[in-house]
């Protein structure tokens, strides 16, 4: 008895025991799921992987407000760090750089912090060149931009020319409307001539359309003003009628367009691109020490841009400038040109209203993240900056830190009026002039039918004696009045 007493006393403790046990082994897992909860919603700083991300300062990419940083890349890198899931610690480079070899073969700022481990990436407006490829790696370019020049508006406005009222049209238009001028104002003289109506016996009567008459008679019309003499024939006035609209939609819009010349202040920048900044004397220009753009006019084997490069080179000291700051606030404040870029450049313009962008853009490149060889987050970063792209979210930020706070002028759309653009009107001018003298021929002809009757010779011949007798009228006229004259005396 006492052995099943003992016997059942042991069943019972290892059930109990191996209750206990079991318990135990599911609080623990269950601590386990709460700490694995824990740290799920806990901060990234805390259980994702910590990079540390070198930038500079430049407006509008990363800019200091209220002790914390903000900007175009502060930006993305919370985009980025969002879709990749790791934490960041942002530092700005200490030398102030953005990355260039220097004269002891060490390399400088960004990317020379990230050779020496400094910094696991960069993101900034850090220009993709084939040197810096060389040492480090670059994800898909994040930004498009290109090589421009900054100017001040008022430092490369043109005086205005003594003939300024000239520049609606362009010289084309301008050579267009003489042609037209003349080409109709002898139209007119001569179906004028040719047209029975515009008088009643040419043989003894003169022309009120001599030739001087016509130009005059086209000058008066094409200032909307009535001169004489008057047309009577139906020829002479189509023609008269077709110069007439011809003249009022040009003077519409020669009117039209020197309104908005005048409304613009000023021509075209005379600095359309880098050829006219070499050629000119008046203004200095340079761009950032060491960087990209720099060296691109350095290696660069156009003619130009070798002369741009000599000239920077030469006054090393005085035109190349240490931080984008600097360069705008010279351009704003002296005859200063910055060779930099272009996406950078549009901000200046879009935030300071006296300053443009010249038009030409040379040297497409982009901006990209740069990480060290061989790093992983290379390809990771570049498949998630196309993600944004094709997203819409980098069009997003784009116009969020370039949104400008100038009036667009019309200025930079202004140019002269092209031929082309008035096609049209000089075609239906020329449809007139043609029918006008169809007309003449048509009148003329018929009243040579009429007399041919009347004298019993062909239609040709009388049509050929009219023509003749029309066109040397003068000379007749003259030669009448002598004979006259003579036999008087």
């Amino acid at each position: 008895m006492d052995k099943g007493l003992h016997f059942m006393f042991c069943v019972v403790t290892t059930v109990l025991l191996l209750r206990e046990s079991s318990q135990t082994g599911a609080a623990r897992n269950d601590d386990a799921m709460i700490k694995a909860n824990d740290l799920r919603g806990r901060g990234p700083e805390e259980n994702l992987p910590a990079l540390t991300v070198t930038t500079i300062l430049e407006d509008p990419y990363v800019m200091v407000r209220s002790a914390e940083l903000e900007g175009y890349c502060i930006d993305l890198l919370k985009a980025l760090a969002s879709m990749l899931h790791f934490s960041y610690k942002v530092k700005v480079v200490g030398d102030g750089k953005y990355g260039a070899i220097s004269s002891n073969g060490n390399w400088t700022g960004m990317i020379g912090e990230i050779l020496r481990q400094e910094a696991d990436i960069a993101v900034a407006p850090l220009t993709v060149t084939s040197a810096r490829e060389e040492v480090i790696s670059f994800t898909t370019p994040f930004l498009q931009t290109g090589i421009g020049i900054l100017l001040r508006k008022d430092t490369v406005s043109q005086e205005m020319s003594f003939f300024h009222f000239l520049a609606p049209f362009s010289k084309e238009t301008w050579t267009g409307l003489l042609f037209a001028y003349v080409l109709t104002c002898v139209c007119l003289f001569l179906v004028a001539r040719l047209s029975p109506c515009e008088w009643n016996e040419p043989k003894n009567e003169e022309n009120h359309f001599t030739f001087l008459n016509s130009l005059w008679f086209g000058a008066g019309a094409l200032t909307l003003q009535g001169v004489t003499p008057r047309p009577k024939a139906f020829s002479v006035r189509v023609i008269a009628a077709i110069w007439w609209l011809f003249t009022i939609a040009l003077l519409a819009a020669y009117i039209a367009n020197f309104t908005a010349l005048l409304s613009s202040g000023s021509e075209q920048l005379p600095i359309q691109t880098f050829e006219d900044l070499v050629k000119q004397r008046k203004l200095e220009f340079g761009t950032l020490d060491g960087s990209s753009t720099f060296y691109f006019f350095k290696n660069s084997k156009n003619p130009i841009h070798q002369m741009i490069y000599e000239y920077m080179d030469k006054r090393r000291d005085h035109v190349l400038v240490k931080t984008y700051q600097e360069a705008v606030q010279r351009v704003m404040e002296s005859n200063y040109a910055f060779i930099g870029e272009s996406i950078s450049q549009d901000l200046a313009a879009a935030r300071h209203c006296n300053l443009i962008r010249a038009p030409e853009v040379i040297g497409a490149r982009g901006f990209g993240i740069a990480t060290a060889q061989a790093s992983p987050w290379t390809k990771k970063l570049s498949v998630a900056v196309l993600k944004l792209r094709e997203s819409g979210d980098l069009d997003y930020l784009r116009n969020k830190w370039w949104e400008s706070s100038c009036l667009h002028k019309s200025r930079d759309r202004w140019s002269p009026l092209q031929p082309q653009a008035l096609g049209g009107l000089f075609l239906t001018l020329a449809i007139g002039l043609a029918l006008g003298v169809i007309a003449a021929m048509v009148e003329l002809s018929n009243k040579s039918r009429h007399a041919a009757g009347h004298v019993k010779k062909s239609c040709c011949s009388i049509f050929t004696e009219e023509m003749c007798t029309r066109l040397r009228i003068k000379e007749n006229t003259r030669q009448t009045q002598e004979t006259s004259g003579r036999a008087n005396a």
